[in-house]
Formats: C-alpha cells, structure tokens, sequence
C-alpha cells in the first residue's frame, strides 16, 4: 500500500523554468502534489543541459524535476495557451519565475487565468517582484544575493565578496514560495477565502535572513562586515585549522558551553575568568579566544579534536565535502542519499526534507523525459488522438 502523502490532490502547473520556480514546484511535488511541467517543445527547461550531462540530461534535472510530469506546450502561440488555461483551470496552484509582465503578454496573467478559477493561486518568484521601480529588470539568484545583502556579508574582510558555490538566492525564493502557497490554501480552505497572487522577489528572500543587520545600522550607524569564517559578536564560533590540515567548525557561545570548552583546552584560568563568562565578555576578548582555541587545534588531528569535543558536548564537527556527505552514516540512516533507477544506471538524488510522521515525502520518479507525459495530460483535459496529432504538425506541443 502507497502511503498517504499530505499534498495528495494537490494539482500545481510549473511555467518556470532554471531554478527558482522550478525548486518550488519540486518542493510541492515532493508531498504528493501532481505537478505537471510545461516546457517549450523541441528545447525544453534549459536546465536539462546544465553542469555535469550524462547521456544527453543533466544529472541536476534527475533531482529538480522529479515527481513531475512534462508537458510540451508553446506558450507563444494561442493553442498552447489554451492547453495552460485549460490545466489552470482545473489547477489550484500555478508557478512561474518568468520577468515581470511575460504571462500577461501571452494572455496567462493571474487576472486572466483567476477569472475562469477564483480559487487559483498564482506564485510569481522574480528579481525584484511584481511592483516597485525594479520591477521590469532582469535579476538572477545571484543579482539577488547582492542587492539582499548577503554577498557584502561573505567572505574574508581582506578580500572580496564571496559567493556561495551554489544557487543560494534562488533557492531561498523558492522556500518563500512554498510557505506562501501553504499560506494561501490554509486560507482558502479554513477561512473561506478565494485564491490570491503570492509575490516573492529574490532580492526579499535573501534580505530576510539578515538578522540584526539593520535595526542596529538604523539605531547606531553600525555597518556589518565580512569577518571570513566567524559569526560577529557571538563568541567563540569560529573554524580552526587542525594538526593533520583539516578544518574544523566550533560553535562554543554558550555560558556553559564555553566553560566545558576552555576545561578540554586546559585552560581553566579562562572558564574561571568573571569577564568571560558572558557573551558580551567573550566577543570583546575574541582574538585571545580564538588564537587559544586554534593553538590548540593545531596540536591534534580533526578525528581526535571531535572526539574530545564531542564528549565533552562542545558543538564542533568537521565541514563536510560532497563526497564526505554520501559517505556518512548519520545522512544514509535518515535516508538523505538515495539511490533512484535511470535507465540502467542508478543516480544519487538528495533524500526530502523535512520528515513527516504520518504523510511523508518520497522520491516517486527522477526528472522525466522531454513531453513524456503530454500525451498522458492531453488525453485528461480531452484531446483526442486527432487533436493531439495537429497540434504536433504544427509545433505546439
């Protein structure tokens, strides 16, 4: 028996493409939503070609486009807008990360599609959103790292802003995308209320992370910078180079914490000492604190640093490496690597977060082939043989 799933019935259409929609859709697709893909025919996501290819697909696209259906439809041209219509029509959730003012082009703006289904919720992921003077600019994930703030934040203070070496910006949108669409179904269904355009702007997502970056700028002047691999004003939290070249994260600002930490190093002078036994006393000490524990560090080997940690109830652990993650215990016991069938090969495809006791997520299928279910969906919204084969002849599907 299949089990229950907590977005079983939930029907969504994907009109984005790359990451941001995409990732959302994903997401919903996870828990049991029917998310059917339209992709442009013949070329399809140009996700399907990126970074590493294996026999012709991006092995990205077997983790960001499963559990979804594909369906080739020209949105440029009047039938395949209709097939859109027809699907948002019976739809409760549609997605796009198009720029602003694309889906009205092509007829497919919430207006329109929300007046043939009041229920309808729209989510719009773009650069800056769907108003304000931006609005009509093209912003990727990492224009939105930028402007959000994130990027003036990472790094070394001696060099210049680093980036993360993945998509961060867009995946954060896609979050707020997902808590927007559970958002507006708990409303439509508890409250009685009609669907509604969920609007995520990139640049939003990352900006809301910033923490206590801007009340203290607007109460004291005091500009945030970048300080390589510590956490400012939390001390200690830092990484430390080890004996055998490793590196290793401590997060050792708790009161307590702190004590048990400097007992390992063996130097209780420190955990005795009044002016650091609070945070406050700690941040205005750091570079003594962090030059002990790095001593330290430095006179044993990273397997030996955790052990001594890890039994004294230091927070530490080792920063891990893609390789590293497939390999461990504790991600392959909470079945976060998964091993899917794609033709006669198997790929490795992140497992689904988070866990839910009674409808969990699952990984039904990797990322489909080209159109493989439009003829599938078509035969749904009440294309006949017939009708589907004019619609190829003229390029529409």
């Amino acid at each position: 028996m299949m089990t229950q799933q907590a977005l079983q019935g939930l029907r969504v259409v994907e009109l984005g493409t790359l990451i941001a929609g995409p990732f959302a859709a994903r997401l919903l697709g996870e828990f049991g939503a029917d998310v059917i893909k339209i992709e442009a025919p013949g070329s399809g996501d140009p996700l399907r070609n990126w970074r590493h290819v294996r026999d012709g697909t991006s092995l990205w696209w077997y983790a960001q486009s499963r559990n979804k259906r594909s369906v080739t439809a020209n949105l440029k041209d009047r039938e395949g807008q209709e097939i859109v219509r027809a699907l948002a029509r019976r739809a409760d959730v549609v997605i796009e990360n198009f720029r602003p003012g694309a889906l009205e082009k092509w007829n497919l703006g919430y207006e329109a599609l929300a007046r043939d289904n009041p229920g309808l919720i729209m989510v719009r992921l773009s650069g800056y959103g769907q108003t304000g003077p931006y609005r009509d600019r093209p912003g990727f994930g990492a224009i939105g790292e930028a402007m959000g703030g994130v990027r003036y934040l990472t790094g070394h203070p001696d060099r210049p802003p680093a980036r993360a070496g993945i998509s961060l910006g867009d995946s954060l949108a896609a979050l707020y995308g997902v808590i927007g669409t559970l958002l507006a179904l708990h409303h439509r269904q508890a409250n009685g209320g009609k669907g509604q355009l969920v609007d995520v702007a990139l640049y939003e997502a990352v900006f809301s992370l910033l923490e206590s970056t801007l009340p203290e700028y607007g109460m004291t002047g005091f500009v945030r910078e970048r300080s390589g691999g510590a956490l400012p004003g939390i001390t200690p939290s830092n990484t430390y180079r080890c004996k055998d070249g490793a590196y290793v994260v401590i997060g050792a600002n708790g009161d307590s914490i702190f004590k048990r930490l400097m007992r390992v190093l063996g130097r209780d002078d420190l955990a005795a000492d009044p002016q650091l036994a609070d945070n406050a006393g700690r941040t205005g000490r750091a570079e003594e604190l962090d030059a002990a524990i790095g001593a330290w560090t430095a006179q044993h080997g990273l397997d030996e640093v955790l052990e001594l940690l890890n039994a004294a109830e230091v927070p530490a652990g080792r920063i891990y490496s893609i390789a590293d993650i497939a390999r461990d215990a504790h991600y392959k016991a909470r079945e976060m690597i998964q091993a899917v069938a794609v033709g006669e090969e198997e790929v490795l495809l992140p497992g689904i977060v988070p866990k839910l006791s009674a409808t969990p997520g699952e990984i039904r299928w990797p990322g489909p082939r080209l159109g493989e279910h439009t003829a599938e969906v078509l035969r749904e919204l009440g294309y006949g043989d017939e009708a589907q084969r004019a619609l190829r002849a003229k390029g529409i599907i």
